[in-house]
C-alpha cells in the first residue's frame, strides 16, 4: 500500500496529544510531526500509514478525542511537493539550539500565562 497522510487539527495541546493517542492505538499508523500555532491554542497532528489505516485513525480520534477538530483530512497517496512541505515541517529548524531555545520560548509563554 501507498503513503497516505491525515491531518488533524484541535484547540489545544492536551487534545492534541490525546488525539494522537488515540490515531496511533486505533489504527498502524505513524506520528510524523505537529504544529503548534498561537502558543498551543491550535495543535495539527500529521500521521501517515495506508489509506485505510489513516482513515481509520481519523475517525477514531474525531469520535474520541477530548474537543472537537477544527478540521481533519486524510490525503491519499500526495504529490511530491505535499510530501515537500510535510518532510520540510518536520525538520525545520530542530537543530538542538533550536529545540532549547522552544522550550525556553514554551516556559516563558506558560508562566506569563499562570
Amino acid at each position: 500500500m501507498g503513503k497516505s497522510y491525515g491531518f488533524f487539527e484541535v484547540s489545544g495541546v492536551t487534545a492534541g496529544v490525546d488525539a494522537l493517542d488515540i490515531m496511533c492505538k486505533t489504527a498502524d499508523v505513524e506520528f510524523v510531526t505537529w504544529e503548534r500555532k498561537l502558543g498551543g491554542r491550535l495543535v495539527t497532528i500529521i500521521i501517515q500509514g495506508s489509506v485505510s489505516d489513516v482513515t481509520q485513525a481519523i475517525e477514531a480520534a474525531c469520535a474520541n478525542c477530548l474537543k472537537k477538530p477544527v478540521a481533519y483530512t486524510v490525503i491519499a497517496s500526495p504529490h511530491e511537493e505535499t510530501v515537500r512541505m510535510v518532510e520540510l515541517c518536520r525538520t525545520r529548524g530542530k537543530s538542538g539550539s533550536d529545540l532549547k531555545k522552544e522550550s525556553d520560548d514554551e516556559s516563558k509563554d506558560w508562566v506569563s500565562t499562570v
